[in-house]
């Protein structure tokens, strides 16, 4: 296969199976592949919002202190190529054709069988593992797909740590309807013997991570965002002092200080495991991470913000974010949210910022609500709404609501926020 038919290749399978929660099929996949998995150390990162920023931080920081550093994230905003690179490299497309096309050879051998055919997420994690394996990796960063225990990078066992960043209500259909039970999926990926960190957790999700620890011979390590003091803020980034030290971040968000502080400790924990940075390595790591669709400033005069806020924890997070940098500012949104997502809290959450509600749908998607559909659903809330068929038509219709000193927030999703980043860019004639 060359690039553009392993694409389609993948395309095909995300219609023969969907979301799949369970390791055997994993297992035998990676078994006749040769286990490349096994030759590589990781840091498995898990939550429900922060897991993105967490690994954004771990990046930029190992990477620029020397060491040959994985990143394997879900979903990408830009290319889909970004979601397996190494020091800031994503997998060309030669290489990434070459491993689907071994892997999709190893699968017809398995569905000949008469076994299962693996999901999209399997053979996508699958490739991560026999490049970051080719590339002789020293650290690998891996983000949990959903959930943890079942999750399909969870067939890792050589993990040096283990981060839980907050934990709150998603996927309730496959991963529980309560807090404690998603905690419980979620802390799954804790190894015997190993290490971990949590950000300061809700108590029912904390006590089942601290069950779990003990159970698994592993110190209960929490990076408590409360032990950082914001200096400084502004939508552009803000400068926290941390244990005496002082770090700037080019991350604006609320929540980017509990983010970056679970990121510091976790370089902590690694100093300790054989992954020394100094102290100019984190804070020069931290100052240089970029992390896109995540409470982005995009274009002023009007500002323009996008953010990937797609469940009910993250609208509290972005509501807190508005609160800060926009209060009293007169706000449109550009908002867009799958059907399988909680939308209906997302909005009275968050509608009562906006002036006007401009809603859209992610392009090919079929999880997408409508624009019609989620305009319905926000009239409940909220009178003055506008379904838009075409993205580029919705961002027309912002700027030409807003004056130069109002705010257009674009969020919900991550899956359209890089047709609208284009957008944007055009808009502004390619300088922001």
């Amino acid at each position: 296969m060359n690039y553009e038919e392993s694409r389609a290749y993948i395309r095909a399978a995300e219609l023969k199976k969907g979301i799949v929660l369970g390791l055997e099929n994993m297992r035998e996949l990676m078994r006749r592949l040769g286990d490349p998995q096994d030759e590589l150390k990781y840091v498995h990162v898990a939550g429900t919002n922060g897991k993105g920023s967490v690994i954004a931080y771990l990046y930029s920081a190992l990477s620029g202190a020397g060491y040959r550093v994985g990143r394997y994230i879900s979903p990408s905003v830009y290319s889909y190529r970004e979601r397996m690179e190494v020091n800031g490299e994503p997998v060309s497309r030669e290489k990434f054709a070459a491993y689907v096309t071994r892997i999709a050879e190893v699968i017809d051998e398995i569905v000949k069988e008469g076994k299962p055919h693996p999901s999209v997420f399997e053979i996508e994690t699958a490739a991560a593992f026999l490049y970051f394996r080719d590339e002789k990796c020293d650290l690998v960063l891996m983000e949990v797909g959903m959930g943890g225990d079942l999750d399909a990078t969870n067939i890792i066992s050589t993990t040096v740590l283990s981060i839980l960043v907050s934990i709150s209500m998603d996927h309730t259909a496959f991963l529980g309807n309560t807090l404690g039970e998603i905690a419980e999926k979620k802390a799954g990926i804790i190894k015997p013997n190993s290490h971990m960190v949590t950000v300061k957790q809700q108590p029912e999700a904390e006590a089942v991570i601290r069950r779990i620890c003990a159970e698994q011979n592993v110190p209960y390590e929490t990076a408590d965002r409360d032990s950082a003091e914001v200096l400084e803020a502004s939508i552009t980034g803000q400068t926290f002092l941390y244990k005496g030290e002082k770090y700037t971040i080019s991350l604006a968000g609320a929540y980017q200080k509990e983010n970056a502080v679970a990121a510091l400790r976790a370089l902590e924990i690694l100093n300790e495991q054989g992954y020394p940075t100094t102290l100019v390595q984190r804070q020069d790591g931290l100052k240089r991470t970029t992390w896109p669709g995540r409470f982005a400033l995009l274009g002023t005069e009007p500002d323009f913000v996008v953010d990937g806020a797609h469940n009910p924890a993250a609208a509290d997070m972005l509501a807190a974010s508005i609160e800060r940098y926009f209060k009293g500012k007169r706000i449109i949104y550009i908002m867009g949210m799958f059907r399988d997502k909680d939308y209906r809290k997302v909005i009275r959450k968050t509608e009562k910022y906006a002036d006007t509600i401009l809603t859209i749908a992610a392009p090919d998607n079929p999880r997408a609500l409508t624009p019609q559909e989620l305009a319905d659903a926000v009239r409940e809330f909220h009178s003055d709404v506008r379904p838009f068929d075409n993205i580029e038509a919705a961002v027309a219709e912002a700027y030409q609501l807003a004056g130069k000193e109002d705010v257009i927030i674009a969020f919900g999703s991550l899956a359209f926020l890089g047709d609208l980043t284009e957008i944007i860019r055009k808009h502004n004639g390619g300088n922001q």
